[in-house]
């Protein structure tokens, strides 16, 4: 029987089943998950053993995943390839690219852009000071939203069911600065105040020593961003005060620049 058939619960009427497959293994690896057993991703995507095993030597004759010795499975080149390839291409990541620079040659601190992907934000462009604490985040990488300010920033504009489902799998004892939130509720009540801001400031809720403060970047639907920018500090240069002043108003004006451009794109 071909795999090639449309599922009908899906509804989905082009559908190719064993690229649905395909896709869900991929979707499998993150940075929390580099590595697998065969087993592994049958149990954790119920795919059968026999059409785990085909799809896997498939995407490892494409180079996208690639076997180990002691049978581990790990993503291959091709997809690191792909990531790049979209992330250079999108029109986002283009059109904030200058202004982005711009900021971060004047502040002379390190910039990203970012949009929440589930409950993380997901970093599309970083510009970063040399000596800033997070030397292992890039372009690429993943942190919880409930964390970053531009995570925060980005879920204050979700409504309180859509912020429920977000978070619904987030554990807030865990992975988290000193100052996180350590609750749904605590949480909500600083999404409130950066609503009312339109700016969400992060004071080591990531981690110890860092700050940040972020804004939004608007495209043509004014009510929900595209996406967030900020600017990330080291505690020992930065007092929330300047966070909240000089550079919170220099930030503002890189995200008017990068929404205009949007919208006229």
């Amino acid at each position: 029987m071909s795999d090639e058939k449309p599922a009908a619960k899906s509804g989905g009427r082009y559908r190719i089943e064993a690229l649905t497959k395909g896709l869900d293994v991929l979707r499998l690896f993150d940075e929390s998950v580099t590595a697998l057993k065969l087993r592994e991703i049958c149990d954790r995507t119920g795919i059968p053993m026999p059409t785990a095993f085909r799809v896997v030597a498939t995407l490892e004759e494409g180079g996208f995943l690639e076997r180990l010795p002691d049978g581990t499975i790990q993503p291959g080149v091709a997809v690191l390839t792909l990531g790049s390839a979209a992330l250079r291409g999108s029109s986002i990541v283009q059109l904030s690219e200058q202004p982005l620079r711009h900021l971060a040659e004047e502040t002379g601190e390190t910039v990203n852009l970012g949009v929440l992907v589930g409950d993380q934000v997901l970093y599309l462009a970083r510009l970063r000071n040399s000596d800033l604490v997070t030397a292992n985040i890039q372009v690429g990488s993943t942190l919880p939203a409930a964390y970053t300010s531009m995570g925060k920033l980005l879920l204050a504009y979700l409504s309180p069911e859509e912020l429920a489902r977000t978070l619904a799998g987030h554990d807030f004892s865990k992975d988290a600065g000193p100052n996180a939130a350590r609750s749904l509720a605590e949480l909500a009540d600083r999404l409130g105040e950066i609503r009312e801001n339109g700016a969400a400031v992060q004071d080591e809720e990531v981690a110890a020593g860092l700050r940040s403060v972020s804004v939004p970047v608007f495209g043509r639907d004014t009510r929900h961003p595209a996406a967030a920018i900020n600017i990330a500090v080291a505690s020992s240069r930065h007092d929330l005060a300047s966070l909240r002043g000089p550079l919170l108003e220099r930030l503002q004006q890189t995200a008017d620049d990068i929404s205009l451009r949007l919208r006229s794109a």
